[in-house]
């Protein structure tokens, strides 16, 4: 058996490799080794801290998976107030504030204009290059110890290259929109409830009390902003960024220096026609004066400063026409109504169905059939029914009932009264949940079976190949 010295020594130096390859792969996306060493690597640092716990370090990889659930959050006191910025909901409005700035330093300053990610604002705290505390925003003064859940997040170091005294940087807390997707698909599975945008899902997610939930649901975050620092001093928010991205935090590289009105405004045209392609949620546009200097004559008010604002999107919707109401049957036998749409261009891309989620969503915006109806994308990506059009209904619209039979076997269905869900009494024989069990067995997330996806299920199926799981 190895000794403790040379297991804590090998552990130190896993530490180490896992550490780079986690920046490489979450922070860079340039990773150097395949998934398989990491595991490995990742798997032997386990059981070396397994057998010796005195070795096991607070900033050890293997920390990032959660502890024990708390029973409630305690308060965090921000010694830097974590404020909001001015919101400008017009280019004519943008104008104003950045002519504002020009008159008070005398000349068309530089900003450094960002894309506004749209999350949950966090404080990171570091001690001598350590995470100590991290902690949700709250009213900006008062928030929640929240450091276990921000553990979990990958792309957080925790430990820094300069152990400076003190480091508090602030960020913005995300959910990828693909991972918003696949959350929202596997709740509607189970016929729990779904999340309305990633905004919401990335909130809900932080505030688990038991933090390994919030290791499952693949949170990000970005860090633009240095609270407070001792043992180093910068000019300009540039130059910090790059220092924070030195030190292994993901800054946004999305973002440009810019001087002058008539680029800046080019610039937020720009990043709202990439909106739709981002792998992550942006609501607007921050703009913030890049010189410190600047900065301090620009001054602030009374909650906001004056050097800086945020250019908000307003959100894309369409109008169309729901053609029809179908229903779904999912693996776990949850019957999922969804609406056909007369195909329309909404946020990048021709929408022509949207889910309905279940029988009390569709009674709460009385959605019928022949409904001209608002359509938006949740978070961009996933459509949605915003509103009922009900002041051109005809008369001809029809109200939607659950089907009282299984559309896919015609087995009698159930709604428990707890439950927003309705399901299919027969999940033995029912070919519906039997194609998208075997679709999930075969899915990354479960066997990872390479290249069989829906179509060669459904195949392999109709062709009487398999009937089963087993039968694979």
């Amino acid at each position: 058996m190895i000794s403790l010295q040379n297991a804590a020594k090998e552990a130190a130096e896993l530490r180490e490799k896992i550490n780079r390859a986690s920046k490489l792969y979450y922070v860079d996306d340039n990773p150097e080794i395949s998934d398989y060493e990491y595991d490995m690597m990742f798997k032997r640092l386990s059981e070396l801290e397994a057998l010796y716990p005195a070795i096991i370090t607070e900033d050890s990889p293997t920390q990032r998976v959660g502890g024990e659930a708390l029973d409630k959050f305690e308060k965090v006191t921000h010694t830097v107030r974590m404020g909001s910025l001015s919101d400008v909901f017009s280019f004519e409005e943008t104008k104003d504030f950045l002519t504002k700035c020009a008159d008070v330093v005398g000349h068309d300053p530089y900003f450094s204009v960002e894309p506004k990610i749209d999350g949950l604002s966090v404080s990171l705290e570091y001690r001598d290059g350590k995470l100590t505390v991290g902690s949700t925003r709250g009213d900006g003064i008062v928030g929640e110890n929240v450091t276990e859940n921000l553990k979990t997040i990958k792309s957080i170091p925790l430990t820094l290259p300069d152990a400076l005294p003190l480091l508090e940087v602030r960020g913005e807390v995300y959910m990828p929109r693909k991972r918003f997707a696949k959350l929202n698909e596997e709740n509607e599975e189970a016929g729990l409830k779904t999340f309305a945008n990633p905004r919401n899902a990335a909130a809900g997610s932080l505030r688990q009390l038991d933090s390994k939930i919030t290791a499952k649901r693949g949170l990000d975050i970005f860090i633009f902003n240095i609270q407070r620092i001792d043992g180093r001093e910068f000019s300009s928010h540039t130059e910090s960024l790059e220092y924070l991205a030195s030190q292994g935090f993901n800054v946004i590289t999305d973002r440009a220096l810019l001087s002058g009105t008539a680029n800046i405004l080019k610039r937020i045209e720009e990043l709202g026609k990439k909106r739709p392609k981002l792998p992550y949620d942006i609501d607007g546009v921050v703009i913030k004066a890049d010189v410190f200097a600047e900065r301090t004559e620009m001054g602030e008010n009374a909650s906001t400063p004056k050097w800086a604002a945020a250019y908000k999107f307003p959100p894309e919707q369409a109008r169309t026409k729901v053609e029809d109401i179908i229903v779904q049957v999912g693996r776990t036998g949850v019957l999922t109504p969804k609406a056909l749409l007369s195909p329309v261009r909404v946020a990048g891309s021709t929408v022509s169905a949207a889910t309905l989620h279940n029988i009390d969503f569709i009674r709460e915006k009385d959605i019928r059939v022949g409904d001209t109806v608002i359509l938006q994308k949740a978070g961009d990506i996933i459509p949605e029914i915003v509103s009922v059009c009900k002041e051109e209904r005809t008369g001809a619209e029809v109200p939607y009932e659950m089907p009282s039979r299984c559309p896919s076997c015609g087995e009698p269905v159930y709604k428990t009264e707890d439950e927003a869900a309705t399901r299919c009494t027969n999940p033995s024989s029912c070919p519906a949940q039997i194609e998208r069990s075997i679709e999930h067995f075969a899915s990354r997330d479960a066997m990872n079976i390479d290249g069989m996806g829906p179509a060669v299920v459904k195949l392999l199926l109709s062709e009487g190949l398999i009937e089963k799981v087993s039968d694979l």
